[in-house]
């Protein structure tokens, strides 16, 4: 074991375990799983089984998922408020089987590693509806599900904080671009703009990392959504365009359309307020709530490789820059915001990135 935290939580989902399953024999070591972008750590707990199995609900899984999420810096009693709701709504959460608070430990359903995003790229663009459209279907739930009024509102104080990321992390950090008076007017007017654009918005219930990395495809023939912890009470299209504008995948913007259509008569079916605002306001909704997003990523990338030494992201950066660039140009209101992106920041961003990589390939 690597650390006192990791040996701590063997100990602690051993005795978990078996408590859950009395027949099981869990393995003297824990697997690593992956860490994500915040400080949480997930690990396999292997069960071997001991004598005979029961069937049915009650059959001994051969693993769990092993959490360790820091109470000083992770909400472990969202996660398990959001899990439990989840589940009543009919989305395949992860069942929370143990939680102990005071450590940051927890003990989940075992989802397997298949994610979404390699299906997706085997798939490609023809077969991608078909494992798109279940992930529909679990939006649609989580949205008509989750309680939105007891999640906290994604509010302008919090919008502008997770845009100014791009500035502080991505200009700032990543590419030493010190912004002048006039760069920082542009830019701040953009980020007030996509703000409030995204308050008058129709709200409910946001995942907030609603993508391939967090869709898995479980073995009953389910998709599980995960890292829903730090859902919150936003706007209609955040979910769908961080699936479909995934940072990870992208499609043709043919096809991106044609696919967020059919989601949006599916969700105006349900909801007079996004019915009556029409799929040309939705559209345009979608379009700057994806550039709210994609301002955020780029220093949320660029802040885990400078802080949390969490590099691979970089390599992500270009495309997310590509969907910010391609979308910002088909709105007038950004042309200023365009003019100094492409003649101040793409020409460091790409010469950084690219010294970045070519360090990386000799270390």
């Amino acid at each position: 074991m690597s650390d006192t935290r990791e040996r701590e939580l063997l100990v602690w989902a051993t005795t978990e375990s078996l408590r859950q399953f009395p027949t099981a024999f869990p393995a003297e070591r824990l697997a690593v799983v992956s860490g994500d972008a915040s400080f949480r750590r997930y690990f396999r707990l292997a069960l071997s089984p001991t004598g005979a199995q029961p069937e049915g609900d009650s059959a001994q899984p051969t693993a769990l998922i092993a959490v360790d999420s820091p109470p000083a810096t992770e909400d472990n009693a969202a996660f398990v408020r959001i899990a439990t709701e989840l589940l009543a709504a009919g989305v395949r959460a992860p069942k929370v089987l143990a939680v102990d608070f005071a450590q940051g430990f927890m003990l989940l359903e075992d989802f397997g590693d298949r994610m979404l995003l390699p299906a997706l790229k085997a798939a490609g663009e023809e077969g991608a509806p078909a494992l798109y459209f279940p992930a529909f279907d679990a939006l649609l739930a989580l949205q008509a599900g989750l309680n939105a009024e007891s999640l906290p509102a994604f509010d302008k104080p919090k919008l502008l904080a997770e845009m100014r990321l791009f500035t502080e992390w991505f200009c700032g950090g990543l590419l030493s671009l010190e912004l002048d008076a006039r760069a920082r007017e542009v830019v701040e007017g953009v980020l007030d703009f996509l703000a409030d654009a995204a308050l008058t918005q129709p709200q409910c219930a946001v995942h907030r990392d609603y993508h391939s990395r967090n869709l898995m495809l479980l073995a009953d023939g389910e998709l599980g959504v995960i890292d829903f912890q730090d859902a919150v009470r936003g706007a209609y299209t955040y979910d769908l365009v961080s699936l479909l504008r995934d940072c990870y995948i992208s499609w043709p913007r043919e096809s991106v359309e044609a696919w967020s259509r059919l989601f949006y008569e599916r969700r105006a079916g349900t909801s007079l307020a996004i019915s009556q605002r029409g799929y040309a306001e939705f559209r345009r909704d979608f379009d700057l709530m994806g550039l709210q997003r994609h301002l955020k990523v780029m220093g949320i990338f660029s802040r885990l490789h400078l802080r949390d030494n969490k590099s691979a992201y970089l390599a992500d950066i270009p495309l997310v820059m590509d969907y910010f660039l391609s979308v910002a140009r088909l709105y007038p209101e950004l042309n200023d915001m365009v003019v100094w992106f492409d003649n101040a920041v793409l020409p460091r961003a790409v010469k950084q990135l690219q010294a970045l990589e070519s360090d990386a390939s000799r270390t």
